[in-house]
């Protein structure tokens, strides 16, 4: 789901705790990354129009901002999902056919790599390295390393545990 349309109303509640966390910094230099990490923690991603209003309360300009939220993967300019499956795709999941995974997974929850449900409840990403090379393929769903995924039909059961709200995270 890549939804522009979304939109923060001004007098959401957010920008108000937002703006005491600024000035709590106040006359302080170099602060942008910690109140654009702030500003995810609240609104769960970072649209133009919560970058508009850390550029004015900042004064930095929001190209800079921007760069910023562009330059390091933590941040995102897209609403994400509840749930975030990583697919890794790193070298050795890659060779064990972690490309099965993640093109399973796409077809379970109707979306493509870096896409959100309809529902808001998963985004699917493929990541670089989950640091489990010993255990591949891997995928997470949040902080949940599941390992050795050769029989790609058990993904449905994993995925229907965490729409369901059922899923342990007691996974490896």
């Amino acid at each position: 789901m890549q939804n522009n349309s979304i939109q923060i109303a001004e007098n959401d509640n957010r920008y108000l705790l937002l703006d005491q966390y600024i000035d709590s910094y106040q006359d302080k230099k170099g602060i942008s990354l910690n109140v654009l990490q702030k500003a995810q923690s609240l609104f769960g991603y970072l649209p133009l129009e919560v970058h508009k209003h850390i550029s004015f309360k900042l004064g930095v300009p929001i190209a800079e901002l921007y760069g910023v939220t562009t330059f390091y993967s933590q941040f995102t300019t897209e609403p994400k999902g509840k749930h975030t499956v990583s697919v890794c795709m790193g070298t050795v999941c890659y060779v064990k056919k972690a490309q099965q995974v993640i093109e399973e997974v796409s077809k379970i929850l109707d979306i493509k790599v870096d896409q959100t449900t309809m529902d808001a409840m998963f985004t699917l990403e493929a990541t670089r390295c989950l640091g489990c090379c010993s255990l591949a393929p891997v995928m997470m769903i949040d902080s949940d390393v599941f390992a050795n995924i050769h029989d790609t039909s058990e993904i449905w059961g994993i995925i229907k545990d965490y729409k369901e709200g059922s899923a342990d995270n007691d996974s490896l």
